[in-house]
């Protein structure tokens, strides 16, 4: 069915989606920061290609029974900018390097041969930046108090948690989890964007191949 039908049902029925809350904060930049680099990327958020530039960010999410009983879980993902597809992501109790690492690692072994621009301003340990050049890419960060830098990694932020977490209470770490885990796969596998040609982003990953 056309997308443009759906949304005029939708109009008409008066069927809307949450509402887009407004983002007045900013990715926080990393104390002491061990490796700086060039801001590479440069806000060209555009790419046709899969594979060529990449961009990160952890976000968190909270949980409990009570207001004096509210833990976080952390997520870590990284998007390919061809087509914003979920490359990696990764859950934790804590917001370190190990989640970074980890991210890293699971996307370089998904994708061995990619050697994209890599995205991330709080990304600094030296460690990090040599993970980076051993796997063949180019490190990339923004400036700061530049948040339009990170734009892209906040609306997919944005998009997931109005669609997944706002105006839900989650009391239990597994059932965050869960629902989390559920909605990257209907991200990546069944949700159509309008901007991909009505494709998912893994659609659109398989497309964008085949004309490589």
């Amino acid at each position: 069915m056309n997308d443009t039908r759906i949304l005029r049902i939708c109009r008409k029925r008066k069927i809307k989606s949450n509402l887009k809350y407004r983002y007045d904060g900013c990715t926080r930049t990393s104390k002491n920061p061990v490796f700086i680099a060039n801001n590479v990327l440069n806000r060209d958020f555009t790419e046709e290609h899969p594979n060529e530039k990449w961009v990160t960010d952890v976000t968190e999410f909270k949980y409990g029974t009570t207001f004096d009983d509210v833990h976080k879980l952390y997520l870590s993902v990284i998007l390919d900018l061809c087509g914003r597809r979920p490359v990696a992501y990764v859950l934790s109790d804590y917001n370190n390097n190990d989640l970074v690492f980890s991210t890293f690692e699971i996307a370089v072994a998904e994708s061995p041969d990619a050697h994209p621009i890599f995205r991330g301003y709080q990304y600094t340990p030296r460690a990090f930046h040599q993970k980076v050049e051993a796997a063949g890419m180019v490190q990339s960060m923004s400036r700061v108090a530049h948040c339009t830098d990170n734009s892209l990694m906040e609306g997919f932020w944005g998009i997931l948690k109005r669609e997944m977490y706002y105006d839900r209470k989650f009391y239990t770490k597994e059932e965050l989890i869960q629902a989390i885990t559920e909605y990257m796969d209907y991200y990546s596998n069944n949700r159509p964007q309008r901007g991909l040609g009505v494709l998912t982003p893994a659609e659109y990953y398989e497309k964008k191949l085949l004309t490589v």
